[in-house]
């Protein structure tokens, strides 16, 4: 099979069995990024059970929203990391300065969606158990 016909095949899906296919796509990036990136395994856990305690504790519906939201920023930044990495490997595993700055931004940018994470808890925390200053 050439290269076109597969991506015409791929590609030419409409409807429900493009929703199909959407969705077998996905499930298969969640599985083998959890199987091959530790630090993708580490954040699914860490954020299940934030998950878990932005239920168990007492916030009100919108801190709970805000808390659901920074998790699921934290793992879709992290499967963009991923995707990045995996894209640049592909390429080359040389060492060249464009690799290098396209792996850094995708570790930046899931920095910040950890320190946005961890500021928003200690927030959310400090609000409903601490001194009400937000």
């Amino acid at each position: 099979m050439t290269r076109e016909s597969y991506a015409q095949q791929v590609k030419g899906k409409k409807g429900v069995r493009r929703i199909f296919n959407a969705a077998g796509y996905s499930k298969d990036g969640f599985c083998s990024a959890y199987r091959y990136e530790s630090a993708f395994r580490q954040l699914v856990w860490l954020n299940g059970a934030l998950l878990v305690l932005a239920f168990v504790l007492d916030f009100g519906p919108a801190s709970r929203m805000m808390l659901i939201t920074a998790s699921f920023i934290s793992l879709i930044v992290e499967l963009v990391n991923t995707a990045i990495e995996a894209a640049v490997d592909h390429t080359s595993t040389a060492q060249h300065e464009l690799a290098k700055r396209a792996k850094d931004a995708g570790s930046a940018a899931q920095t910040l969606a950890l320190v946005l994470l961890a500021l928003l808890w200690l927030m959310a925390l400090w609000r409903e158990y601490g001194l009400n200053l937000f």
